[in-house]
């Protein structure tokens, strides 16, 4: 297959390590970006709805009751804690995808700091993780349905709605941009109705409530320091799906003002929907009610303000949170595959883009996904268990590649393209060794917890392997330059 010739914004010049266009850590004459010829169809509405919309997802609406009922109130400072990890993260991508739009992101971004085998395996994993991701929505989204219309079997939706995906991704990126913008729309307007109501209620304005004061807000800790730490580790995984944003303005119709744009806006967007949310709902909810958890914290609450269907309207905006996701997910999962094809890092036949689109990659991360779907209903006490296992910890471990990235790559670019840096992390290079202990911290507290030690481990054990088979690849490539 013939490469295409790389766009301006991706192209590198060769030369030694350290000269320009060639960061320390990769090695001389390997391929360094993907060239992509993908289409640039996304326009900045769809990037600015995506970025605003792919904050909310199913694990803020519902994988939240579980942190409440642990943390009591601290929930919020537990958001506020990961929200500020999450701030730093996303102002690192931030930093070096507007200096180095590529559709592979951090994996990218990780051969160029640190070498071929870490984008592969960083790129691999997490497309494992978006793959199994879309599985699991499927699942999810299936079984709201199988509500309102039981005894219809919950594979044959989860296939229709794999089908209904695959289908947008394999047209025009701009139909994925469209999908997007909708969904995003619906979940921002629905957080944000909640947010207004609650808001009333709190202050005793809403007509119909009373205002429930601090009643709820005490105590702190109720279940002591134990109880903080499990909903920290709750809160850390919920905001996964940020780096769809810096995955997607690769094919915008102006990369650098997209991301640029996203990252900015990213303070004020986890504050208000995550820890804002959780505010209103610790303080209009007990948080020791059953229905935090058995309905969900934010049912609960619109139950509370005597919201008429509160569960069957959070039950649409749930549904629309999980295709959503599963819609970003297919796309994430196709490009970051497609991205470490055309850098030399996977199967050739990945990388074939027909119309400005990857539709190979497309066909096998929806593929992967189904397997998933099929494999919980297969294997549902080993391997199914054992896959959630592996990708438990996957999101950390990117993180921890674009910290370390970024702290190589901001020299190179200081020092020889000063003007790419449109976007800058804060107070560099402190605020990323900061971020890096946040890092090792979860890392130590869920090697301190049963339940997600087992996840931490299997996780672990994926990306030696990864990052053994990427050295492996490496080295093999590296010959075979050397032997031409």
């Amino acid at each position: 297959m013939s490469v295409p010739r790389p766009s301006p914004e991706t192209t590198e010049t060769p030369g030694a390590a350290g000269a320009p266009g060639r960061p320390p850590g990769h090695q001389d004459g390997a391929p360094l970006d993907d060239g992509a010829p993908l289409s640039h169809g996304l326009k900045q509405r769809h990037l600015s709805m995506i970025a605003l919309g792919g904050v909310i997802g199913a694990g803020l609406f519902v994988g939240s009751g579980a942190g409440i009922a642990a943390a009591g109130p601290s929930i919020v400072l537990a958001y506020a804690l990961s929200g500020l990890l999450v701030m730093l993260v996303m102002r690192m991508l931030g930093e070096m995808s507007a200096a180095y739009p590529s559709s592979g992101s951090f994996s990218a971004h990780a051969e160029r700091a640190i070498g071929p085998w870490a984008g592969f395996a960083s790129g691999w994993a997490f497309w494992v993780l978006l793959c199994t991701a879309v599985g699991l929505e499927g699942i999810g989204a299936a079984k709201i349905v199988t509500g309102w219309l039981p005894g219809t079997p919950e594979w044959a939706w989860v296939a229709l709605f794999m089908v209904m995906f695959c289908a947008a991704n394999l047209a025009a990126v701009k139909k994925f941009g469209e999908f997007e913008f909708w969904f995003a729309a619906l979940k921002v307007g629905a957080i944000s109705l909640f947010l207004v109501l609650g808001v009333l209620a709190v202050t005793g304005v809403l007509p119909g409530t009373d205002s429930p004061g601090t009643s709820n807000l005490t105590p702190l800790l109720p279940n002591g320091g134990e109880g903080l730490v499990i909903g920290l580790l709750a809160s850390v995984f919920a905001y996964g799906g940020l780096e769809t944003v810096t995955i997607a303005a690769a094919e915008s119709e102006n990369p650098v003002k997209g991301v640029a744009s996203a990252v900015r806006t990213a303070m004020w967007r986890i504050a208000l929907f995550y820890v804002g949310s959780m505010a209103v709902v610790v303080t209009l909810v007990p948080w020791d009610s059953p229905a935090v958890v058995e309905q969900g914290p934010y049912v609960a609450a619109l139950e509370r303000l005597g919201i008429p269907g509160a569960g069957q309207l959070m039950n649409v905006v749930v549904l629309v949170a999980l295709l959503s996701a599963m819609n970003a997910n297919i796309y994430g999962a196709s490009r970051i595959g497609y991205s470490l094809v055309r850098r030399g890092q996977g199967p050739k036949a990945l990388g074939r883009v027909s119309a400005g689109v990857p539709r190979i990659a497309v066909l096998a991360s929806s593929v992967f996904g189904f397997l998933c779907v099929l494999l919980s209903y297969w294997r549902p006490d080993d391997v199914f268990p054992w896959l959630l296992n592996m990708i438990g910890a996957v999101i950390l471990v990117v993180w921890i590649f674009i910290a370390v990235s970024q702290l190589r790559l901001r020299r190179v670019l200081e020092r020889e393209a000063p003007e790419k840096l449109v976007v800058r992390m804060w107070a560099f290079p402190v605020l990323t060794w900061i971020a890096l202990a946040g890092m090792a911290a979860v890392f130590v507290l869920m090697a301190r917890e049963p339940d997600t030690r087992v996840q931490l481990y299997s996780t672990g054990a994926m990306t030696l392997a990864l990052g053994a088979a990427g050295y492996v690849w490496q080295r093999s490539g590296a010959r075979t330059r050397a032997g031409d």
